[in-house]
Parts: structure tokens; sequence; C-alpha cells
């Protein structure tokens, strides 16, 4: 195991961490919601896949070349909330605190430096990819699968290959961009075929298989009961599966960095402890190994309902907002049930 490499998709674990539990300070006031949730899942992977080569990935700027397929691709996402952006170098602290190695790369998203890492590493090791990104489904294979968080409090992972792709999607992982093309995808801004859904893209794929060859020579699905939705959308399909197919021609950047990344290293578990104490993650210093250096001093912990504490109680400074604590717990906890975390 200790060959297997982790890749994780940094800003869809970080945005859902932010939104799994809100308004939870430190003593000093800052907000540290998303980072507490996100140590729980580095510690959670830690514990579940240990002795991994761990790699995380991080989107950085504008992707121009999608950018100029689609200027409106990704157009409707709000901005960084500040109470996460404030977080974001604790957070990569805490990762590389793991054993984590960091990289972003400008003009490139993670998923795609995600695709060019597997596509290195897949003939020579296992890759896990930590995401619930379906975008990320075109990459499974043999030596290639998906661990993805989900719900409840002791924090599992589904580890997704090509028969669980095949049987999520009703597609083998091959056919996901043609799949994901014809759907399109509101979260990226990107409209789909009009009047093709799921089971009509299945249907049209499990018969005439992949769009490449009858994108060429359309006359192929003309008798297709689909080929009037199609007709008129051929360049809206060909724009869509540029726009979702991963960029894996590795990067000369990355090229560079690689070997490096490519290292194990444990987890400075006293630096996890001093960065726990200092911002009152009581809880997850209890869940630490024995021999990490550490401990709980005056610490009020809030214990979840399953096996995992949910979150410590953070010290108030308004006694308004004090009164409030235990109706802040009830909600806290439903909306980290609510979410698909880990």
């Amino acid at each position: 195991m200790d060959n297997d490499v982790l890749l994780l998709d940094a800003y869809s674990q970080i945005f859902r961490s932010f939104y799994a539990i809100r308004e939870l300070n430190n003593a000093r006031g800052e907000p540290v919601n998303a980072a507490y949730v996100f140590t729980r899942l580095l510690l959670k992977l830690e514990k579940s896949y240990p002795d991994r080569r761990r790699i995380m990935l991080f989107d950085s700027g504008k992707v121009e070349f999608r950018l100029k397929l689609a200027p409106d691709y990704k157009a409707n996402r709000p901005p960084m909330p500040d109470a996460l952006k404030a977080q974001i170098p604790l957070i990569k602290k805490i990762a590389a605190a793991f054993g984590w190695k960091l990289f972003e790369l400008p003009g490139f998203e993670a998923d795609d430096l995600i695709g060019m890492i597997a596509r290195r590493c897949e003939n020579s090791c296992r890759v896990q990819i930590v995401s619930s990104d379906k975008d990320l489904s075109q990459l499974v294979n043999s030596n290639v699968t998906m661990l993805v968080p989900q719900n409840g409090s002791k924090g599992d992972f589904e580890e997704r290959g090509i028969s669980e792709v095949t049987a999520k999607f009703g597609v083998a992982p091959e056919l996901i961009v043609d799949y994901l093309a014809l759907l399109g995808d509101a979260s990226d801004n990107i409209n789909g075929v009009p009047g093709i859904g799921p089971k009509s893209a299945v249907e049209l794929l499990s018969t005439y298989g992949g769009a490449e060859t009858w994108l060429e020579d359309v006359s192929l699905i003309e008798k297709s009961r689909f080929f009037k939705r199609l007709d008129g959308n051929f360049e809206l399909l060909r724009r869509n599966r540029e726009l979702v197919r991963l960029r894996t021609g590795m990067a000369p950047e990355l090229e560079n960095e690689l070997p490096g990344m490519l290292t194990a290293a444990a987890p400075a578990w006293r630096e996890i402890a001093e960065i726990c104490r200092d911002n009152q993650f009581n809880s997850i210093l209890k869940e630490l190994p024995e021999d990490a250096p550490g401990g709980v001093e005056n610490a009020s912990v809030i214990e979840d309902d399953g096996d995992m504490p949910l979150f410590d109680f953070v010290q108030k400074s308004d006694p308004v907002e004090a009164d409030t604590a235990a109706e802040e717990e009830k909600n806290s906890k439903k909306s980290f049930q609510q979410l698909e975390l880990f």
C-alpha cells in the first residue's frame, strides 16, 4: 500500500467542509468551521488509508482554454465567502502537517491536474481520487478509483471503480465525457442538449456508442429517435465534450515537481496537535495517536449522537450568543448529517 497514491480535489472538499458546520469560531473569534471539518477528513483518510503518497490539488485562476470555448463557463458561481477565504492559509497548513503535498498551476483546474497525475502513475501503482465530482469518473479504470465521501457520522468512503461508475451513471467511464456533454452541468453553467436527460443519454450511447464516431458522420444516428433533438445541437455537443474532457497530457511545470511530490511523508503529529490546541479542536485532539504530544485542557466538548464528536464548544464572548449555544449545537448537527461529507 505504501506505493499507492491519494489525490484530493482540494476546493471541492473545502467548500463541503465550510457548509457542514456554520458559525464556528475559535477563542480569538476567527472562523474555523471549514478548517475543523477538513481536519476531520484528513484524520479519517490517515486512519483508513495510511502509508499512501498524498497530493492535494488546488484550482488556480481562470482556465483560459475553457473560457475560449465558453466565455460564461462557471460564470454563475458566487465568489468565495470571506469567512472561508480567511481559513485557506490554515487549511493549507493543516494539510501540509498531515503530510500532503500541495500543488496548483495557473490555467488549469484541479481536475485536470488530478488527471495528469493519475495517467502518469496508473501503470505503476494504484491511484485513489478523493472527490464526489462526477467529472472525475472519466478517469476511472482498473488502476484508478474514486473515494467518494459518504453520509453519516462514521465518515466512510465509497470506493468507486469501473463497475460502480457504470452502475451509478448507466455508462462505463470511457463514455462519461459524452454522457455529461449531452446532459450539461448547471453548476458549471454548461447547457446540455435540450430534451436529452440521463435515461436518453444512456440509451443513445448504449445503442450507438461514443459520440466521437457519430459526430464525424451523423448519418449513423439518423434513425435514432433522438436525432431530431440532436439535430441543430451537434456543435453544442462538440463544445461540451471539450469543456468536460479533462486535460491529461502532462504540463511541464507539473512534471518538474512531480518526482518530489511522489514521496511519502508521515503526519507531523506534534504540529497537528499544536494547531488543534490553538484553535480549540479539542475532540480531534482526543483522537490523535497516543504518542502524539498534547492534551486537552479546560475543554468542553459537545459530542455527536454517533461515534464521532461533531464539533467543539467554542468560547463565546457575547452572553446572548452563549445563551443560544444549545440551539446552535442542534442546528449544526442537523446540517452535518444532511450533507454528503464523510
